[in-house]
């Protein structure tokens, strides 16, 4: 692991995982490779159960969880940015960020919108139904609870902009409280090439910085991936009520 971004989703990390695997610190591990391969998410669940043991006595699975990537942005690492600082110290780490308000406006449209629709009656008793039948994603909404929502978020997507924009705030402070200056980078993708590059030691590329619509991205592969709960869980729920429908029936007639 040669670079380790420690800021929060919604703040150009999709466009950072490009410019860092064009630099040659790739591939690099991010929430859309988690979306991509839902069993993924069972190795972040080892990782915080390791982390919350008591003892202390587990390691988390960092070296399976990482295995062929060479840099990790966004959630699910970044809500165990103190261990992976820890565990990888010749690392270089990026704390991207942006205005705070206009990131809780898009983690609002996004993911905290994405979040607080799961926990809605119908859906949620859709998504629990679904995921008995596809565990991978059960896992991965396990995973989401566990380590997106209770370790950076307190367990808790509601309230309005002003808590989120604090534990923004917040967070930022810890890190670069954290971090020796040399190893850290405050990054802005809108600065484009050049702190990065300077950074990393890298020579700059000859072409724009890259940017990723992170928006349409997210809504993309988020609906692909609840149409992979919902639909067989609505088939499920289908199946169920014709066969009670059928027993129901047969009673009668034998009745």
């Amino acid at each position: 692991m040669r670079v380790i971004g420690v800021g929060f989703g919604r703040t150009g990390t999709a466009s950072l995982r490009v410019a860092l695997e064009r630099l040659g610190y790739g591939p690099c591990y991010h929430m859309f490779s988690v979306l991509a391969e839902p069993a993924r998410a069972r190795g972040w669940l080892a990782a915080a159960k390791a982390v919350e043991a008591a003892d202390g006595a587990v390691d988390p699975p960092w070296e399976e969880i990482f295995d062929g990537y060479d840099s990790t942005l966004d959630w699910p690492g970044v809500a165990f940015w103190r261990e992976l600082v820890e565990a990888y110290p010749d690392a270089r780490v990026i704390l991207t960020v942006r205005d705070p308000y206009r990131w809780h406006q898009s983690m609002d449209e996004t993911i905290l919108r994405a979040l607080r629709n799961s926990r809605s009656p119908v859906l949620g008793r859709l998504m629990q139904f679904g995921a008995r039948l596809r565990p991978d994603l059960g896992a991965f909404w396990e995973m989401i609870d566990r380590v997106v929502v209770r370790r950076s978020f307190g367990g808790d997507v509601g309230g309005g902009p002003e808590r989120f924009v604090r534990m923004f705030d917040e967070h930022s402070a810890e890190v670069i409280a954290a971090v020796p200056a040399e190893r850290l980078l405050v990054f802005e993708v809108a600065d484009g090439w050049k702190p990065l590059c300077d950074f990393l030691g890298t020579t700059a590329p000859d072409e724009p910085f890259p940017h990723v619509n992170e928006r349409a991205e997210f809504a993309r592969i988020a609906g692909t991936q609840q149409r992979k709960v919902v639909v067989p869980a609505l088939a499920g729920v289908v199946t169920a009520l014709a066969a009670a429908v059928i027993a129901t029936r047969a009673l009668r007639r034998r009745h």
